[in-house]
């Protein structure tokens, strides 16, 4: 006896052992661009976190001290803060690499957090402060209007003016 056979069956046959394939196929890539997606949107948030607080400015001229007061808000890592300082309008020739302990244009021995012996970390409650030396110009004086910025990756989180007294 010779049995009968259509090409229907073949197919059927072939479509259901396709019909796996192609859906495990599809279920992993549908994973994988999801799991891509958490992993850009998570890498970009931790990229663009840009620290908040809010600080104080004083200046003395008669000891050419510089001085911020952390008054609240996150801590800050003093590692990644660029300090840039401004006399009458003019920048510091040599600006402060915080934190440090001694360099060109500021005497030794910064105090709080831009000192490098400090911990890195710029709590509320907490002053830093830096001596401009008289080897920086332009020289800090009675009255003179002095600018100071602070930025995190090019991010400017605080910035002041004060008068000098």
């Amino acid at each position: 006896m010779v049995r009968a056979t259509t090409g229907n069956s073949a197919t059927a046959a072939d479509a259901r052992g396709v019909s796996p394939v192609l859906g495990t196929i599809l279920l992993v890539g549908v994973t994988v661009v999801l799991a891509l997606s958490v992993g850009a949107v998570l890498t970009t948030q931790d990229l663009d976190e840009t620290p908040s607080a809010s600080l104080s400015l004083s200046v003395d001229s008669g000891t050419d001290r510089v001085a911020l007061t952390h008054e609240g808000g996150e801590t800050l890592d003093v590692s990644r803060l660029n300090l840039t300082v401004e006399i009458d309008g003019t920048r510091l020739d040599h600006q402060p690499p915080v934190p440090f302990f001694a360099t060109e244009g500021f005497r030794a021995g910064p105090t709080g957090p831009f000192n490098s012996e400090s911990p890195d970390w710029w709590r509320a409650g907490e002053r830093a402060g830096i001596r401009l030396a008289s080897t920086n110009e332009p020289a800090l004086t009675d009255g003179s209007e002095v600018t100071v910025r602070l930025s995190v990756d090019h991010a400017v989180i605080y910035e002041e003016t004060t008068t000098a007294g």
